[in-house]
Parts: C-alpha cells; sequence; structure tokens
C-alpha cells in the first residue's frame, strides 16, 4: 500500500513519514496486552517509527495526524482499557479483534490469564465500549490430539454462551502451518495440525449450529479461508473492516482522508483512495491499515504464533524495550 506522505514536527526535528487515516495495533504482537504504555506514549507524541522485520534497513515514520481509527488485536485488552477515555479525548476511534480461544488443556497460550479471567476482561470491555466494537475470534482452529471437532465445538459453545450479549460477532480461521507454526508445535510433543477440508465444513456447520441456539445470534465470519460458507450463513471477515469504520469515524471519512491539521503538509502525489488492503494475503478481505507493531515482542509464547521466532529472542526484545522509545523494536 502507498500511503500518503507528510512533513511533521518533533524534539528531533521535522520528519518526513506516512499519514495513513486508519491503524492496526497489531498483527505482528499484542500491542494493548504487552506494550500499552508505549503504545500511549507514540500517541502523545503524534508519530511512531516502523521497521520491516523482512528487510530492516526499510525504515518508515508513521504520523498519527491524519489518523480517524485505530483496530486493536488482542488476547489480553485489560492494560490497554485505563487509556481508553483518553483515546476518546484524542478523536479516535477504535475497536477489538479479541482472540478467545481455550487451549488450556494443550498448554498452546501459556502467557495469558486463565480462560475464566479473559471472559471477564471481556464482558467488561464490552460494557465500556459496547458489544458491536469487541469481535470475538476464535483463531486458530487446530485439530490433532485432544482436539476433535466434537471437542472443539464444545468448547466453543461453551465461550458462546458465556458472551451471549457482549459481542454481535464470531470471526473464525483455521491453523496456517508456516514452518515455524510447525516447529513450534512438534517442540510440545502434541501431533496437532490444520484441519482438512471436510472437518472445516464439519466444524464451520457446527459453529452456525451453536450460533443458531443463541439467545442472540452472531454474524458468523470466516478468515482468509479457501472455502466457501455461504450455504451455511458465515461469509468472508474482514477483520479491518470499513463499513464498521465508516460506522465509528464521527465524521464519516475513512476512505477520502479528511484535510490535514494545520502542523502538517500533505505530499499530494502521494494521497490516493483507499479499498481492500493489497498488502495482505490473497483471500484476505481486510480495508488499508498501517501495521505499527514487530516481531518477536509479544510474551504470550502462543505455541502456534508465526511472528515469534523463539523464547528467547521475545524475552531479550522485550527487556530492551523503552516504553518513550519512537520504535517499538529497532534492529539495527
Amino acid at each position: 500500500m502507498k500511503w500518503p506522505e507528510i512533513i511533521f514536527a518533533t524534539k528531533e526535528g521535522s520528519r518526513k513519514g506516512i499519514a495513513p487515516a486508519v491503524i492496526s495495533a497489531s498483527r505482528a504482537t499484542d500491542i494493548p496486552g504487552c506494550h500499552a504504555r508505549w503504545l500511549m506514549h507514540r500517541l502523545r507524541a503524534g508519530y511512531c517509527g516502523w521497521q520491516n522485520p523482512f528487510n530492516p534497513k526499510q525504515i518508515q515514520y508513521v504520523s498519527f495526524a491524519r489518523c480517524k481509527a485505530i483496530v486493536f488485536w488482542s488476547k489480553n485488552p485489560r492494560p490497554l482499557m485505563q487509556y481508553l477515555s483518553e483515546l476518546d479525548d484524542m478523536g479516535i476511534d477504535f475497536y477489538f479483534q479479541f482472540t478467545l480461544n481455550d487451549y488450556r488443556q494443550e498448554r498452546l497460550e501459556p502467557g495469558i490469564p486463565a480462560l475464566e479471567k479473559r471472559i471477564q476482561t471481556f464482558k467488561k470491555l464490552a460494557m465500556l465500549i459496547g458489544s458491536h466494537r469487541v469481535i470475538w475470534r476464535f483463531d486458530p482452529i487446530i485439530m490433532g490430539a485432544s482436539l476433535t471437532v466434537p471437542e472443539l465445538l464444545a468448547r466453543i459453545a461453551h465461550i458462546a454462551g458465556e458472551l451471549c450479549g457482549s459481542t454481535d460477532k464470531l470471526v473464525f480461521s483455521f491453523l496456517d502451518m508456516y514452518a515455524k507454526t510447525r516447529a513450534s508445535l512438534g517442540k510440545i510433543g502434541l501431533q496437532l495440525g490444520a484441519p482438512d477440508k471436510r472437518q472445516m465444513f464439519d466444524i464451520a456447520s457446527g459453529i452456525a449450529e451453536i450460533n443458531s441456539r443463541l439467545e442472540r445470534p452472531l454474524t458468523l465470519q470466516c478468515c482468509a479461508e479457501d472455502i466457501d460458507l455461504t450455504s451455511l450463513g458465515i461469509n468472508r471477515a474482514s477483520c479491518i473492516d470499513g463499513v464498521l469504520l465508516r460506522e465509528l469515524c464521527r465524521d464519516g471519512k475513512v476512505s477520502d482522508l479528511p484535510e490535514l491539521p494545520e502542523q502538517g503538509s500533505l505530499i499530494p502525489s502521494q494521497a490516493q483512495g483507499m479499498k481492500r488492503d493489497n498488502g495482505q494475503r490473497r483471500l484476505c478481505g481486510c480495508h488499508p491499515a498501517r501495521d505499527i507493531g514487530a516481531y518477536d515482542t509479544c510474551m504470550h509464547m502462543c505455541a502456534y504464533c508465526y511472528a515469534n521466532h523463539s523464547r528467547e529472542k521475545v524475552i531479550r526484545r522485550v527487556n530492551a524495550i523503552k516504553n518513550d522509545a519512537e520504535f517499538l523494536w529497532l534492529q539495527k
């Protein structure tokens, strides 16, 4: 995605950066759960730095001068919740993609709170900002060992019952076996993997059946999967949802990008409309957003994670992070 560019002032002098309307925080790490203080430092400063994890020489500055909304991705957003009123005061709208799985028995998510505590966090967050702004993700769906189709559906049904009235939508996806994911899962001694197409359909059918029995049925969506589930009433997801963003943003302007504040100057040749994010996977339906996260900085240590290389590397990086730094992580 080629973003509009802006010249903006910092304590270190003028910088040239990009000026997206929508920020993703973050597909690369759990910023609400692990780096809420860093994020608030950067929002107050008006910008942050970002480094390409696949090409460390590519460094960008990201200005928040035109930011209309932030999409948060988290398994434990509780550390950020104390700052939500401040985000409101900044004029930034937001919603959460809240991943709430149940892999306790398999110990696949060792760094997150107990399921019951996460459910309570989910409910509290929905009370604060509204059920339409807290989207439940069961992601990824993993098969093998004790994780049979009936067992997974039983766990999903339990969480769905607990969250009744606290969310309007469930987004689910199936495990992608990246090389890092395969290696990490291999270390825990369980024969786990991605479901086949038959299992995918059986799970989706079961989710649709569970949903039909809920007092308040959810909108069901499947994220970036090459399987047609429309016969079950399950559509493809747009996790960064342009329709929801337009509903949330106070002046209704996301795609057309409103005028810049006085302190910045837009480089007109860089301005363009925003539609589907062509920087994501082929089957991803997300609206364009600039991610500001960094790999190897999430302390949840999920066994299936594609964004962490090793526990040791994560610990080294997290211990070196400074909450007032421009970059969450900068490899020199």
